[in-house]
């Protein structure tokens, strides 16, 4: 899941001293465990997400500014809640904004509706494919944050009918990388080829000689874009 980042007003139910504020903060930090809210759209059952960090930005008066980078599907509201329960004064969320989701950020990800406009108004008339570009990524983009495996361009079109990954396959991949993570198989010009869950760490896959790496979960390229190098096996 790709992490996010908010940055949050939360409002105290009485005054507390901007250093114990802070020292709350800090202590949220890391893998905690979170009941969903009532109003939610999950089943309320507790789960596991991680805070990577809590960043205090400033106070004025019970209103508490402060940046968070969490895991995806984090609850803010409950956040809040908790962080108020140790406090002893009680908060809830009161303003909350979303300023990244993966590695689209706020500051260079974003286009208003009236710039679509204009630029596709700009391609119909010219046809070139720079306007489109300035508000449409490639697919890649949202991957650039999974670990990658580089795959041999005898291996891609199988990946296109939803064969699973093999160790001959691989020619080059991200370190790091854990059994049951997610990762993307990339061809080597950078073109996403699949999303799988890994079935052995980076290293054993680089030690491997046969058997599968990685179990595919979504296939993105389209078949026939690389040339047929496999066969079907006689029943």
């Amino acid at each position: 899941m790709a992490g996010k980042e908010y940055v949050c007003v939360m409002r105290l139910h009485s005054d507390i001293q901007e250093n114990k504020v802070t020292k709350v903060l800090d202590e949220f930090q890391g893998p905690l465990y979170q009941r969903p809210p009532v109003r939610s759209s999950v089943k309320r059952q507790l789960r596991t997400r991680t805070i990577y960090y809590n960043k205090f930005l400033e106070m004025n008066e019970r209103n508490v500014l402060f940046k968070v980078g969490c895991e995806a599907g984090t609850y803010i509201r409950k956040l809040c809640y908790d962080i108020g329960e140790v406090l002893g004064c009680g908060a809830h969320m009161q303003e909350l904004r979303r300023t990244r989701v993966g590695p689209f950020t706020e500051d260079d990800s974003l286009v208003t509706l009236h710039d679509i406009s204009y630029l596709f108004s700009q391609w119909q008339e010219t046809k070139d494919e720079k306007y489109l570009r300035k508000f449409v990524y490639p697919m890649e983009k949202a991957l650039e944050l999974i670990p990658k495996v580089i795959v041999r361009d005898s291996a891609v079109d199988a990946l296109c009918h939803g064969a699973h990954l093999t160790a001959p396959g691989v020619l080059s991949l991200e370190s790091g990388i854990k059994i049951g993570d997610t990762v993307a198989a990339f061809t080597q010009k950078g073109e996403a080829i699949t999303i799988a869950e890994a079935t052995v760490s980076s290293e054993k896959m680089l030690r491997m000689d046969h058997g599968f790496v990685a179990k595919t979960k979504r296939v993105m390229m389209p078949r026939g874009m690389y040339p047929k190098m496999w066969h079907k096996t006689q029943q």
